[in-house]
Formats: structure tokens, C-alpha cells, sequence
């Protein structure tokens, strides 16, 4: 069968930019699927996707005119229900076989036509019969139709249109956008499919300003872009349009010269690329005056408010220059560029405005303020939660750092959401933090102080930077710690994909600075300095908390590449000091990679489970009761090595201590090949299963070795 090529697209009014990526990768990626279901299109087709503020449309390689017909074999019924005792079609029988559009005309031939087979502990009738290919048209329109159904579409709009028919009327559309035009081409012709009240052609629009003929009629399938590039003056493609955008975006930064480039903002280039239907980048200044404004301040606002470019030099300092994404190409672009130039300067004077507002107060000016703004009506102000936060730095830096780090977490706590009451926090939630740690330097605190009231929320996402100083991270661990501890002693704990208050976040900011910065502290030991300050605001333990922190550090550790048993090891311990973690899990690997491994770990196993039915015993052995050669040999070992491996395991060489063991697999082969364990004499039983609590205790320092065992 010859194939030919199919473009279809849906030409609409402006699309939501920050979605419109999605919408044009879900537009062709649910066409084509819907076309290779029906058999129209080959399962290796090539699909491309087409997307740009007014349009939505897919390219798909070797589409069939008409799909190939199918056998197709369909279960019927038991044939104890579609045949008599005599053999005979049934009424049920024949009434099935004429829905399905068999001849019934001679009911004995269409009985013999059919097939019987085993079905589970019965026999059941089967009917073979031969559909059709769908046609193009059919299949295109069941397409087109499970696509704009399917459209991840934010939020929907209604609109009208006027009924083609005799009767005067109008009639209502919900979709994202009003729709314009439809084309669906098959090689060089058109499918006559419908949707949204339009039925499809060869013609679009091109570019609102610059197209050079409208509408743009497309000869071939295989034209689209070309086509719309040359007469409608459109960059199709998404893909195609944003590296044609950061193309300029560098460019033009290096026109500016001394090392210029354009902020990295990966979602801001997206919704640019969302915007223009052919870039056009500019260069535009603003007063060098406004550079005294903490430069946050004026990337945000330019970046949030008018989807600028801002030009930072070699030392990552803000320049007085911005890249604008135009839309259009004059001829002479001065007013173009005088326009986003007047723009841009009420609101980076917005800007200077709240800045210099802010310092005439200083940050502890603003501490009683707190206790007038709401936090959780459970939990109480903001003035009530710095005071908690306020005792879990204290707390936590008494234990790390003494009296000195004490004093300063306690400052910086205190002063840490003072900036939430500024202007410029107001105006700009994204700044909070950042703009405490500027006041923080105008009223003259500490270097110290200042680093921590700006990192108190770090991390804030996924490979974020850690806090810089210590004060900082025991301010960023009370300040989470107190949000976990408060939301989960209140019954808020996240609920399957549920997580306002982003408790797994805080949980993997705890996580990170627990083991990246090595805190001398354990887990449980955090949780209990700050469970008490809430007085009787929260109810029950941190059981359920402590369960949840061990569950992200799972989850972390198992995405950082380490394997589920090794980390099962690791966790089944339930390590206190996170710091540890590491070093543990590169034993583990370590260890799991000696031969001697899976026969000691087996062997671990194996202990545990005697252990535990022999209730408790008492880690202690009785040389003068040990009878065997075996208990003898393995007692021996134990002697020489455990005290070697206990040695290297507190001097912090987790692997040494662990690799020392793999000695013992030889003693311990042979005490279970040779020696009963739960002997009759009580005494003896007794010793044996002390010798092998003394060998658990050992081998389990580290990790639960059982979990290595396949």
C-alpha cells in the first residue's frame, strides 16, 4: 500500500505561553498514537510537533489512505448457551451473530462456520470475521476528536459560533482557545475532517504583523514549515524557535562585549519561545542609577513582570543592559526599544522605592510585628513561630557549636521573617530571605548573622546551594525542623500526592544538611530538642515524623544510584547520625563485592532468625562450656578479629571494620556444619546462642548484613 504524509493543524487564537510546549507535544503525540492504533500509520512513523502562539500542529510520516483489513476472532458464548441438545442454533445465538452482521439466512452453515474451543473449564463458540481498514477520513476524525479531548488544557473557554444550516442560530464551542482554521493534508490532499465547528483545508494565517500573503495556503503536507517560514513569516517549530532565541540572546550579549551574557532561566526562555512567532532580539539600557538597588530585586522585576533578558558581566554582577524578545522587525527598531526602555523604568523606580522605604526601619524595629500576622490557626503568629525557631537554633547550636553559635543562631532566628513585613517582600514573596540578609548588612549586624537570615531557607529545591555558615545552618534546621515537628504534631502529614505545606522538601533539606555538613547530632535527638517548645499546641510523639524523614532518605539514597538492598541494609539500622550514612553504604557496597559475602550474609540471616525465636539473650560466652572443635574455632576467631573490627569501626573505617569480618566465614561455615546450636542441655543451648548474639552484634554494626543475602 502507498502512504503518503499528514499535516494537521489547528490555528487559534494567542495560547497560554506557559503551557503552550505541552499542548503542542500532547497535540501530536495523541494524533499519532491514535493513528498507529487504527493501523494508519506505521508504529516506527516519524511524529514532529508543531507549536507557536496560534498554532498546534503535527507532521506524521507514512500514513495509509486506508487502513489494512484485520481478522478478528470474537468469543461468542458457551455453546451449552448457543446450542440445543440437538445442535441447533439457539435464538440468543443467532440474535448474536446478526448484530455482528452475519448471514443468519441458513442457521445450520452459520453454526458450522463458527468455532468451539476451550474457554476456562467450558467450551464457548468463536466467530471469525474480516473488518475493514478504517478509511483516513474515519480514522483522522476519531483522531483529531480523542486529541482535543485529551489536551492538557488549563483552563477551557466557551465561545460561539453561527450554525451552518438553514436554521438561524449559534451554537457553543468549549476549548482553549476560539479556533480560526483547520488543516488536514494528506500528502497534497485535503482529509475533510471536522472539529470545533471548522472543516478542514490547505489555508492558514500566518504572522498577526509581518506575513507576507494571507491566508498561507499550503501545497504539500511536507511544506509546513517551509512554507509558513517563507510567506507567513512564522518559525513553526518550538524546538526550532528557542534555539533560534538563545542564538540572538548570545549574540546580542557579546555585541555588549565585557564578558555580557543573558540570565540562565530555562522556564523564562520557554515562555518567551511562547510568545513571538519570529524573535527579534534588542538591546535596551535603564539609568545606571538603579544599579544601587540590590540586583534581585531589578532581575526579578524584569524577568516576573516583563519577560526581559537582564545582561550580568564576567563577575556575575547586574549591567545596566536587558535583552527584549520582539515580536516584530521594524525597519528602525528606536521606538521599539524607547517603548520597553519607558516600561521598564516605573517599575525598577518601583523598586529603588521600596528599598530605600524598607531601610529607614531596621529589622528589629519589625520583630513585634510578627505576632500580628497569622501563620496556622493551630500553631498560632509568625511572632509565636519565630519564638519556637528562636529556642531550636538556640537549642541546636548550644550541642554543635557552644555558647558563641548559640548566641548567634538566636539573633539570626529572631530576625529571619522580620523581612516578610517589608515592602519589598511584599511586592516580591520570591525575596524573602534574600532581602533580610540586605537590611540585615544596612543595620550593621554581623557577617555571620546577615549569611544565615539569607540562607535560612536553603535548600530550597533540589540541588540547591547549602546554608554558607554554621549560624545559617542552624537557623535553616531549627526553621524546618520546627515546620515538620509543628505540621505533623497537628495531624497535617502529606497524603498520597498531597503536600501543601512541602514537608517533603523540608524533610530532604533536613536530609541533605544532616549529611553534607556531617551535624554531630542524631535524628531522634534533633526531633526531641524541638518537639518541646510547642507546649501543648501539638499532640502525640515524632514517631510518625521520624518513619517519614527515613522514608525520604531511602528514596534519596536509592535515586543517588546505591542499590535497594544495600540501602535496606543501611536503613534497617536506622542510623541516628545521618553523616554516617555515607561512609556506611560504602562499606556495604564494599563488602557486598567480597566473595565472602553472600555466604556471610546468608549466615547473618540465619543467626537473626535463631535469635529471634530464642527470645532474649545475653551477648555473653563461657569458654570453659564450649565443647565442639567448631564453637571452639569460631569462639577463637571472634577473639582475634571482632576486637580489630570494633577498634576500626570507631575510629570511623567503616569498610576496614566490616572487611575484617570476612575472615570469620570459614569458622562460621563449619560451627553450623558441625554444631547444634539448640542442644537439650540448657547450659550448652544457652552459650551457643551467646556466641552467636556476640557474632551479631558484631557483624551488625554497620549495616543489617542479613539484607545482602539473596
Amino acid at each position: 500500500m502507498t502512504t503518503q504524509n499528514l499535516l494537521v493543524e489547528l490555528f487559534v487564537e494567542e495560547l497560554p505561553p506557559k503551557v503552550l510546549n505541552k499542548l503542542g507535544a500532547a497535540f501530536s503525540g495523541v494524533l499519532a498514537e491514535q493513528l498507529k492504533a487504527q493501523g494508519l500509520a506505521a508504529a516506527d512513523a516519524v511524529v514532529t510537533a508543531f507549536a507557536s502562539p496560534r498554532r498546534l500542529a503535527a507532521h506524521v510520516t507514512s500514513v495509509l489512505a486506508q487502513g489494512a483489513d484485520k481478522a478478528v476472532q470474537q468469543k461468542l458464548m458457551p455453546v451449552a448457551v448457543g446450542l440445543d441438545a440437538a445442535g441447533n442454533a439457539t435464538p440468543a445465538l443467532l440474535k448474536k451473530l446478526q448484530a455482528l452482521g452475519a448471514d443468519v439466512s441458513d442457521p445450520a452453515a452459520a453454526v458450522a462456520a463458527l468455532k468451539r474451543a476451550p474457554d476456562g473449564k467450558a467450551e464457548a463458540l468463536f466467530y471469525d470475521s474480516i473488518v475493514k481498514g478504517a478509511s483516513l477520513q474515519a480514522g483522522l476524525q476519531k483522531a483529531l476528536d480523542e486529541t482535543l479531548a485529551k489536551l492538557p488544557i488549563p483552563k477551557v473557554m466557551q465561545y460561539q459560533l453561527e450554525t451552518d444550516c438553514e436554521l438561524p442560530g449559534w451554537s457553543s464551542v468549549n476549548f482553549v482557545r476560539p479556533a480560526h482554521s483547520l488543516i488536514a493534508l494528506h500528502g497534497s490532499t485535503v482529509v475533510p475532517v471536522k472539529a470545533l465547528g471548522l472543516t478542514a483545508g490547505n489555508s492558514t494565517q500566518g504572522h498577526r504583523f509581518e506575513a507576507k500573503v494571507s491566508p498561507v495556503v499550503l501545497p504539500h503536507a511536507d511544506q509546513y514549515d517551509e512554507v509558513l517560514k517563507r510567506d507567513g513569516s512564522v518559525i513553526a517549530s518550538f524546538a526550532e524557535r528557542r534555539a533560534e532565541i538563545v542564538h540572538q540572546l548570545n549574540a546580542a550579549a557579546a555585541k555588549v562585549g565585557n564578558g555580557a551574557r543573558p540570565i540562565e532561566d530555562e522556564a523564562l526562555l520557554d515562555e518567551v519561545t511562547a510568545l513571538v512567532e519570529r524573535p527579534n532580539v534588542l538591546t535596551c539600557q535603564f539609568e545606571t542609577e538603579f544599579l544601587g538597588v540590590p540586583q534581585e530585586c531589578l532581575i526579578l522585576t524584569m524577568k516576573a513582570n516583563q519577560k526581559y533578558f537582564p545582561l550580568i558581566d564576567a563577575s556575575g554582577k547586574l549591567t545596566n543592559r536587558f535583552l527584549v524578545v520582539s515580536n516584530i522587525t521594524p525597519d528602525d527598531a528606536s521606538l521599539v526599544i524607547g517603548g520597553n526602555e519607558r516600561v521598564v523604568r516605573p517599575r525598577l523606580a518601583d523598586a529603588k522605592f521600596f528599598f530605600d522605604q524598607d531601610r529607614k526601619k531596621t529589622l528589629e524595629s519589625r520583630v513585634d510585628g510578627l505576632s500580628k500576622v497569622v501563620y496556622h490557626n493551630k500553631l498560632g503568629t509568625q511572632g509565636e513561630r519565630m519564638a519556637r525557631v528562636c529556642a531550636i537554633a538556640k537549642a541546636i547550636g548550644q550541642q554543635v557549636g557552644g555558647d558563641a553559635l548559640a548566641a548567634q543562631a538566636e539573633q539570626a532566628a529572631r530576625l529571619a521573617k522580620t523581612d516578610l513585613l517589608t515592602d519589598m517582600v511584599g511586592e516580591f514573596p520570591e525575596l524573602q530571605g534574600i532581602m533580610g540578609g540586605y537590611y540585615a548588612r544596612h543595620d550593621g549586624l554581623s557577617t555571620e548573622v546577615a549569611e544565615a537570615i539569607e540562607d535560612h531557607y536553603k535548600p530550597r529545591f533540589a540541588g540547591d546551594d547549602l546554608p554558607r555558615n554554621p549560624v545559617g545552618l542552624v537557623v535553616a534546621l531549627a526553621d524546618k525542623l520546627e515546620t515538620l515537628v509543628g505540621m505533623f504534631g497537628i495531624g497535617n502529614a502529606p497524603t498520597g500526592d498531597k503536600d501543601p505545606f512541602a514537608l517533603r522538601r523540608h524533610a530532604l533539606g533536613v536530609i541533605r544538611m544532616l549529611i553534607e555538613k556531617d551535624v554531630a547530632l542524631g535524628l531522634p535527638e534533633l526531633l526531641a530538642l524541638s518537639a518541646p517548645v510547642f507546649g501543648d499546641k501539638i499532640t502525640g510523639g515524632t514517631e510518625a515524623l521520624i518513619d517519614f524523614v527515613y522514608d525520604r532518605l531511602s528514596g534519596s539514597l536509592r535515586e543517588q544510584g546505591f542499590s535497594a538492598q544495600e540501602v535496606d541494609a543501611i536503613m534497617a539500622l536506622r542510623p541516628s547520625r545521618l553523616g554516617q550514612v555515607n561512609q556506611c553504604l560504602s562499606a556495604v557496597r564494599a563488602f557486598a563485592a567480597l566473595p565472602e559475602s553472600p555466604a556471610l550474609a546468608a549466615a547473618n540471616k540465619r543467626i537473626g532468625n535463631i535469635l529471634k525465636k530464642a527470645g532474649e539473650v545475653d551477648a555473653h560466652v563461657n569458654p570453659a562450656l564450649l565443647q565442639e572443635d567448631a564453637e571452639k574455632g569460631l569462639f577463637a576467631v571472634m577473639q582475634r578479629l571482632l576486637p580489630e573490627s570494633e577498634s576500626q569501626f570507631n575510629a570511623g573505617d567503616y569498610t576496614a571494620s566490616l572487611q575484617t569480618l570476612a575472615a570469620l566465614r570459614a569458622p562460621v561455615d563449619a560451627f553450623f556444619d558441625d554444631v547444634m546450636v539448640n542442644a537439650e542441655e540448657m547450659d550448652l543451648r544457652l552459650n551457643r546462642q551467646g556466641l552467636l548474639k556476640s557474632l551479631h552484634v558484631a557483624m551488625n554494626r554497620v549495616a543489617d548484613l542479613s539484607r545482602l543475602a539473596a
